[in-house]
């Protein structure tokens, strides 16, 4: 039973099909469509309809396009909002594109700030320059994917941040430091952070073997998914969080750090 302005997020870890967005779509709606029970939230992987692919050109899609329609579509159907990152064409620019959808249509974006020099996308895509958060149900949500868990100027919660999305590819070889990090931003931060990877191997042969965390503001993991596909639903308690804020006010003696 959801109480207040608990969130109930949902994290789907699949594995994908490389360069293949209607395959990516009809499986990634299969896993939606299995969870079980309501949802205020669902967060999919980095690129989840391509694998971390540097093929733009080829790839790329309007923002009005098939994987925006899609992804409209089942925000409606969940009363949720559904979000992940899109190879994305806009005013002649290609992003590495985070779209929120809310179920009423309407949509955020965050394009990827720090771009990971060592897979080839500085000189593919623009890199961003806002931070984007979200107000969705009483939730102030911020938008991040993959690489940026990293940086933790970046991250940082100006007091305006309750939830922290990741979505990424994040290689097997470097998961311990995908795990650390993760948790890192939780408690420095004093926030919930989720961050969702993928599974399998993709087509530049790269292996990946999931651990999608939900980790709460104490760094206390809620949730680890294993190295197979899954879907977990679990709620994020405000009150729990104010409570936490209240109790050990760490927030109020952080350093000022200025922003581009």
């Amino acid at each position: 039973m959801k109480n207040g302005n608990d969130l109930r997020i949902t994290l789907i870890q699949p594995n994908l099909y490389w360069e293949s967005p209607q395959e990516n779509r009809n499986h990634l709606e299969e896993m939606i469509d299995s969870i079980e029970g309501p949802t205020d939230l669902v967060v999919l992987p980095e690129m989840f309809i391509t694998g971390f692919s540097m093929n733009a050109l080829t790839l790329a899609e309007p923002m009005d396009g098939d994987t925006m329609q899609w992804m409209k579509k089942k925000a409606a159907e969940l009363d949720a909002a559904v979000c992940g990152s899109v190879i994305t064409e806009d005013a002649g620019g290609r992003y590495n594109r985070l779209l929120f959808v809310q179920p009423d249509g309407s949509y955020a974006t965050y394009d990827k700030r720090h771009l990971f020099l060592i897979e080839g996308e500085i000189g593919v895509f623009e890199p961003g320059k806002e931070r984007v958060i979200v107000n969705f149900r009483g939730w102030r949500i911020a938008l991040y994917i993959c690489y940026d868990v990293r940086f933790p100027v970046w991250s940082r919660n100006r007091k305006d941040t309750d939830l922290a999305l990741y979505v990424a590819n994040w290689p097997a070889s470097r998961t311990q430091v995908w795990k650390t990090l993760l948790k890192a931003r939780a408690i420095e931060n004093q926030i919930y952070v989720a961050g969702v990877n993928r599974v399998g191997t993709d087509g530049n042969e790269i292996d990946y073997c999931g651990d999608s965390l939900l980790v709460n503001p104490r760094g206390e993991v809620m949730h680890r998914l294993e190295n197979r596909e899954e879907v977990v639903t679990d709620t994020l308690s405000m009150e729990s969080l104010e409570n936490f804020r209240i109790k050990f006010p760490v927030g109020n003696d952080a350093d000022d750090f200025r922003l581009l």
